[in-house]
């Protein structure tokens, strides 16, 4: 039953006479207290917080002696008192709560500087699970959420980035509606964002594939200057996961990315992540989320140039992702087009030196590479829903392939079918990628018609043969691979049209008889892997 509103008009300006300072991270702790305390604000404290500020000579009152009751159970109990909620949550201009602060001795609480243990710092390290329970916070969120509901007379401040804001705000010892209205805003989106931290653990932790409610929770990290397009607002926000890529990686140079950027960049990243750097350098180069290159070589120069054979026209503006240190070889190399992002677990000195030569080209270290068999989730939003799956986590190398053909792969078809493979779970689908002796050599994607992704992929196959003077397309002598299951034989004649001669695809499709009859014929070898890779 919804509780009725007495209507008791907020007033504007609020005088600060009692600040409540409760903060796991002290940052900022010490410098905000002595300026409230200048100004005749006096302080109450708990725990930690009360240490500090004891420490720097500040007079500062003990909740405990606010409550009559002291901290109990490893400070789990110290806040959750009247004493303390009844200070925040009194409304001063309603004759029946101040009657019963009087009766009671509950004095106004005006200001609550309150920030969190770190759950999702703890979380993020890999902690145990009894450490993980024990910095979920309680007194905390409770405070903060009684305090943004009373925001008409109580400023709640969650953040030590606006530890300034409130000092100024605070320059004639009181804040405005408008600033507490917003402050409260922000309260109650912290204590959500931190309470999906919580939950998506337990869900993790406990296994659980569809809890029966799912929140994704993100602190903003920045706004940007639009969306997909400029008419479309965006900002980029991060959600804590300790994943290397595009979220927790290093600007070193270069402007700010855009919305498309980091979309592209972390579709880049991904995938260049599949290839294990101790089995070699690699290069994906990503042009609208799609790869237009990939390739493996001797060293990262050659990766990228085999990468950008591929397709040179459409790498132009592209992101490039690096599986291992950039060094400046490759780097002069890569400036030699115009290239919108690198990203790589680092870069060198030199190389560094040869991106300074482009300054707006952006350059981004991640220290590591993500781990492609990571669990973790993905969504997206549908109009009225959110649509949520795990992590598409698997990989090639774990598969048990089926040789469906009377002529099983050689060893070299074999390990090209791996690759395309790999390179296909990346392309939208409906994805077709030819691949040969470790290089794309073609790649159709986001078809209606899997038959015209083959085709697509071939003619680019052919283009950019043209392009390098070579007398005929990478796609002879290549193997293809589609993502999901070839479903009439018209994909596979048109692949081996092109040039296959071997073909790795999932199965299961109601005429693989017909597909796998139709190789026969033509001597191609084929493989079914039993998994499915779609990416819309």
């Amino acid at each position: 039953m919804a509780v009725a509103s007495k209507k008791i008009p907020a007033p504007d300006r609020v005088a600060v006479k009692t600040a409540l300072l409760s903060v796991s991270d002290k940052s900022g702790i010490v410098e905000l207290a002595k300026a409230l305390s200048k100004k005749g604000i006096r302080l109450l404290s708990t725990g930690g917080t009360h240490k500090a500020l004891s420490d720097a000579g500040l007079a500062v009152t003990d909740v405990s002696d606010v409550t009559g009751f002291p901290e109990i159970m490893d400070g789990r109990v110290k806040t959750l008192h009247p004493n303390v909620h009844g200070g925040l949550l009194a409304i001063r201009d309603d004759a029946e709560h101040v009657e019963a602060m009087k009766v009671h001795g509950i004095g106004a609480i005006d200001l609550a500087v309150i920030n969190l243990y770190p759950f999702e710092e703890v979380r993020a390290k890999g902690g145990d699970y009894p450490t993980t329970v024990e910095n979920i916070d309680i007194g905390g969120p409770a405070m903060i959420r009684a305090s943004a509901k009373n925001h008409a007379y109580v400023t709640i401040v969650t953040d030590p980035s606006d530890y300034a804001g409130l000092l100024e705000e605070l320059a004639d010892g009181a804040t405005s509606y408008a600033f507490r209205q917003r402050l409260a805003a922000k309260a109650y989106a912290r204590t959500a964002a931190y309470d999906t931290a919580i939950s998506n653990w337990f869900a993790q932790a406990l296994d659980i594939a569809t809890p029966a409610y799912r929140t994704i929770g993100g602190v903003l990290k920045e706004e940007m200057r639009y969306g997909e397009n400029p008419h479309q607002k965006a900002a980029f926000y991060v959600t804590g996961e300790n994943r290397p890529g595009v979220a927790t990686a290093t600007l070193l140079q270069g402007k700010q990315l855009s919305y498309n950027n980091i979309n592209d960049t972390d579709a880049a990243f991904e995938l260049v992540a599949e290839f294990l750097p101790e089995k070699g350098p690699a290069c994906a180069i990503i042009k609208h989320a799609n790869p237009c290159g990939v390739a493996t070589g001797p060293s990262l120069k050659e990766a990228y140039k085999r990468a950008l054979a591929c397709d040179p026209v459409s790498a132009f503006g592209g992101i490039i992702a690096l599986n291992s240190r950039l060094d400046g070889e490759t780097a002069e190399e890569i400036v030699k087009l115009f290239t919108e992002v690198i990203i790589a677990p680092d870069a060198d000195e030199a190389a560094r030196a040869v991106i300074a030569t482009k300054p707006n080209l952006r350059l981004l270290v991640t220290g590591a590479l993500p781990d492609p068999r990571t669990p973790g989730i993905a969504a997206k939003t549908v109009s009225g829903g959110l649509l949520v799956q795990s992590r598409d986590n698997g990989m090639v190398e774990d598969l048990e392939l089926k040789v469906v053909t009377r002529r099983a792969p050689t060893a070299q078809e074999l390990e090209d079918m791996k690759f395309a493979f790999k390179i296909a779970k990346h392309v939208k689908s409906n994805a077709v990628v030819y691949a040969k002796d470790g290089q794309t050599a073609g790649i159709g994607a986001g078809q209606m018609s899997r038959v015209d992704s083959a085709r697509i992929a071939a003619l680019k196959a052919e283009d950019a043969a043209k392009a390098m003077g070579l007398a005929e397309p990478l796609t002879r002598g290549s193997a293809v691979a589609s993502e999901a299951f070839l479903p009439f034989a018209d994909g596979l004649l048109s692949a081996i049209a092109a040039g296959a001669t071997a073909v790795i695809q999932p199965g299961g499709s109601m005429r693989d008889a017909e597909v796998i009859a139709a190789a026969d014929e033509a001597g191609v070898a084929m493989v079914f892997t039993g998994m499915r890779h779609f990416r819309h």
